[in-house]
């Protein structure tokens, strides 16, 4: 029998504002019962929630949770964790005024749990001036913690957080979403529940996060990291992530009966957020307007695979030769997860988006994707564009080697997707995985901002930085230094950081420097600060502005 006090796996978040309401969510490790939000003046209004419990959340042996040690390994094998997720629907809400609430979560022995009091507001009316977080790429990284709590410290409560894709690593490892233990869980760090330590010349800091998403709706998109796997194939996690097939290949391989555990699925980012959605994509890619802004959020990435195929692994340029006979456990190079291109499901869809009366009448136009358009960073080559299998046969049929080609000029996001943004005049795309800052924009004006750097940055390929692993394929040139779509980045506007030679910097990939950045849509003005975690008792700094 519990004898414990019940506790809350998350504080609640918002998600799905509409002009008259906003849905809350929280989690819990117990069933229970009569979950609610109270809300209002007194807290007079109650709304029940709906509970569902996640179907796919696991731990295994890279889980980090409880007292483990970093070499303690608590499970041999991937173990389901259960853990149930409540929504209320809070209506009748006014648009411009902001109303506090709480929730309550009852055990199943009676004993009842109720969390802080927050703030809730529903969509914000056009011409409401808003301040939105745009981030990318967390990851459990070392400096999210810092990074969301210089957020909060700098600009307060924000009205919105834009966060385009890779949330944490491994979407099905429970303990990355709520508690690992390592103190930078994806939950605790936006909710300012975090327990981050770094050090730095013997100088310890601990880092809380920011008490964001408790006030702010969250808008997201779906990156590398967000998707899964063949299911139960795999005696890790990890290695479970890693081993995603095209769609097409399954079918062969497997079946459709068998489809969805065979090829790869979203279903724990799906079952964690209340997004809008589209009727072609679901949740998957929507568009959404929030205040002057038309957001348009694209499932755009693909599956990150090494560069190099040693021993097993599956690597973007080729298989590894142990594998050669047997196709089910090939990688099939760095395959696209949603097709994009010119006359695709999706490409249909951004076209009717894009011509639509609640596009064409909003003041700001934004689009959010993962895969980036341009960027110094290595993430973006090969090109974005479906792997052409070679494979060389002997004399006797038998297979030698299967390599993957990836032509530049078929990159569906340059090639298909930007002159559709360019014509419709967008103003800004956001993206990220590369982990860096940077920005660039087209000769039109379209603005281009990766601001994703929160640690584990692989750096930038600019000066004498080369890109690592380039292709050397007949008549594809791919660039060693700077953007591969031939644009040039823009040096930040007020304070650059310089190099070793005293010249600005136009870009940050750092370990020990912090960014994030926020818009501002009073001003139309998008602001990029940095925060060096090795002097925590500095200011933030501004670095770039930018007008939309």
């Amino acid at each position: 029998m519990t004898t414990s006090s019940p506790q809350l796996l998350t504080d609640p978040f918002l998600q799905l504002p509409t002009p008259n309401s906003v849905r809350v969510v929280w989690f819990t490790e117990f069933a229970g019962c009569e979950h609610a939000v109270s809300y209002g003046k007194n807290f007079t209004q109650t709304v029940f929630a709906q509970t569902t419990k996640l179907t796919r959340l696991r731990e295994d042996q890279q889980s980090r949770v409880g007292n483990q040690t970093e070499d303690g390994q608590i499970y041999e094998r991937p173990v389901r964790r259960e853990i149930w997720r409540h929504e209320a629907v809070v209506s009748d809400l006014v648009p411009g005024e902001r109303i506090s609430y709480r929730v309550r979560s009852v055990r199943e022995d009676g004993k009842s749990v109720s969390s802080d009091i927050f703030s809730l507001a529903p969509t914000p009316s056009p011409g409401t001036p808003l301040k939105i977080l745009l981030t990318s790429d967390h990851q459990l990284k070392p400096m999210v913690a810092a990074n969301l709590q210089k957020v909060a410290e700098t600009v307060g409560r924000l009205d919105a957080v834009w966060f385009a894709g890779d949330l944490v690593n491994v979407p099905d490892r429970a303990s990355e979403w709520f508690d690992d233990n390592r103190g930078a869980a994806f939950f605790p760090c936006l909710q300012g529940r975090a327990r981050y330590e770094m050090e730095y010349n013997g100088q310890k800091t601990t880092y809380t996060g920011g008490a964001i998403i408790q006030h702010a709706p969250l808008f997201t998109c779906i990156g590398n990291h967000e998707i899964m796997g063949r299911f139960g194939r795999q005696a890790s996690l990890n290695e479970e992530f890693d081993d995603t097939i095209p769609v097409k290949v399954a079918l062969n391989l497997y079946g459709e009966k068998f489809l969805k555990d065979n090829s790869f699925n979203t279903d724990t980012y799906e079952e964690i957020f209340t997004l809008p959605q589209s009727l072609e994509g679901g949740k998957t890619y929507y568009a959404t307007s929030f205040g002057d802004v038309r957001l348009v959020v694209l499932y755009a990435t693909n599956m990150w695979r090494y560069p190099k195929s040693d021993g097993r692994k599956k690597g973007k340029y080729s298989e590894p030769e142990t594998e050669l006979n047997n196709p089910e456990n090939w990688g099939y190079g760095q395959h696209i997860y949603e097709p994009i291109t010119k006359g695709s499901k999706q490409y249909n869809w951004l076209v009717q988006e894009l011509n639509s009366p609640e596009f064409k009448q909003a003041k700001y136009k934004v689009v959010m994707l993962h895969h980036p358009p341009h960027t110094l960073g290595d993430n973006i080559v090969p090109a974005y564009t479906d792997p052409v299998q070679i494979v060389t046969r002997d004399r006797d049929g038998k297979i030698r080697a299967v390599r993957y080609e990836y032509p530049k000029q078929a990159d569906y996001i340059v090639r298909d997707l930007l002159p559709l943004l360019e014509a419709a005049k967008v103003q800004l795309v956001l993206f990220g995985h590369s982990h860096l800052w940077n920005r660039f924009c087209s000769p039109s004006g379209v603005h281009f901002l990766e601001t994703s750097n929160v640690g584990n940055s692989y750096g930038a390929a600019c000066k004498d930085r080369k890109r690592k692993s380039l292709p050397s394929w007949p008549g594809q040139d791919y660039v060693a230094i700077g953007d591969p779509y031939g644009l040039e980045p823009v040096v930040p506007t007020i304070a650059p950081i310089l190099d070793e030679d005293g010249q600005p910097m136009p870009y940050i990939s750092s370990n020990e420097i912090t960014v994030f950045s926020i818009f501002d849509t009073g001003t139309g003005t998008v602001s990029s600060y940095r925060f060096d975690t090795r002097q925590p008792g500095q200011e933030v700094i501004k670095f770039d502005e930018f007008q939309l």
